[in-house]
């Protein structure tokens, strides 16, 4: 249940009031000398906290594929820096012939 932030609009009294999304908004200011109207303040929120490990999505691969991609590291040789993910064929680029046009 999210936290909702009033202002009186009649003494200026801020507060902060702990309810359900689905309860009515608050409409009179709850100080007993005050019987001024509220205003629901836009919040900032909640941030959002990650902590520990499990966020990154190899996290969840499967074991077999997994393997795989130890499998197909480990074959990717010959000096190719692009890696078995790239699409070229793996071969260095050829140069193209000089021509005798000088």
């Amino acid at each position: 249940m999210p936290t909702y932030e009033y202002e009186c609009q009649q003494c200026g009294n801020r507060f902060e009031v702990f309810q359900s999304m689905n309860d009515p908004k608050l409409t009179l200011c709850p100080d007993e000398n005050c019987a001024g109207m509220v205003k629901r303040l836009l919040g900032t929120g909640g941030g959002i906290i990650f902590k520990g490990s499990g966020f990154y999505q190899t996290d969840y691969r499967s074991k077999s594929y997994n393997e795989a991609a130890k499998k197909d590291s480990g074959s990717s040789g010959g000096g190719h820096s692009c890696g078995s993910s790239c699409g070229c064929s793996g071969k260095p680029a050829s140069k193209p012939a000089p021509s005798g046009d000088s």
